[in-house]
């Protein structure tokens, strides 16, 4: 086993967070320049102006606890909330883009979405009206044929990485919102993604995974198995992949 002892030790991102996700991580490592003092994670929600940007609202809060609860990254409490026009997302770690409504950026937000994607980023993006046909599925698949040309989002394998990034899953987890939620009686057996040089950078889902999350932490104890888990999963693989 080596230790690292100086500050010319180095590590990659990767390696870093795989170690602090593990707890194995030395105190003495030196920590990623895109880590803050205080903070390995926080929790980024994209404002848009197009649509209603900001929906199930307890469902940070579920997370982050969870993030607390199974993994020895340093967490950032807050829900930090950035206009997707803001150079300030470019930072983020992981961001998460949700609503019901259209899906239309002006100019600042699709440049920055694609640069920010392009570059590394990874976002979480999910349709709170968990079907293939609405409006914020329609408007949001067509922005992103018109960043990354066409049909740059792609059904998932029940075999990629995100499924065992930290918790073991057979494929995506369904909603209980898929099948009463609207009375659709839909059922999605994949997730969608953007792949940059073989890493995601998108993960989109029509199954409104934030709704299925968005209760208080603390009424979790009442749950037969954690939900959030799988959220545990899509954030580990963010920061580590």
């Amino acid at each position: 086993m080596t230790t690292a002892r100086g500050p010319s030790t180095r590590i990659s991102r990767a390696q870093f967070l795989r170690m602090l996700a593990g707890g194995a991580l030395a105190a003495a490592l030196p920590r990623p320049a895109w880590a803050t003092s205080e903070y390995d994670f926080w929790f980024t929600r994209l404002r848009y102006d197009s649509g209603d940007w900001d929906v199930d609202q307890r469902m940070p809060a579920n997370i982050l606890t969870s993030l607390v609860d199974y993994t020895n990254l340093r967490v950032d409490p807050r829900e930090r909330v950035l206009r997707l026009s803001d150079p300030a997302m470019l930072r983020a770690p992981f961001c998460y883009l949700a609503g019901h409504k259209l899906v239309d950026f002006n100019t600042a937000e699709a440049a920055n979405f694609k640069r920010y994607v392009e570059n590394g980023g990874f976002v979480f993006v999910d349709d709170c009206n968990h079907d293939i046909d609405g409006l914020f599925a329609k408007s949001f698949e067509r922005q992103m044929a018109r960043l990354f040309g066409p049909d740059p989002l792609q059904k998932l394998p029940n075999s990629h990485p995100l499924y065992s990034s930290f918790f073991k899953f057979d494929g995506p987890p369904a909603t209980s919102f898929e099948l009463n939620g609207w009375g659709d009686d839909l059922v999605h057996d994949y997730l969608k993604g953007y792949s940059v040089n073989g890493r995601l950078g998108i993960l989109y889902s029509n199954k409104d995974y934030g709704c299925e999350w968005d209760y208080d932490w603390r009424n979790k104890r009442f749950l037969a198995e954690d939900n959030t888990r799988f959220a545990v999963n899509i954030i580990v693989y963010a920061l580590t992949v």
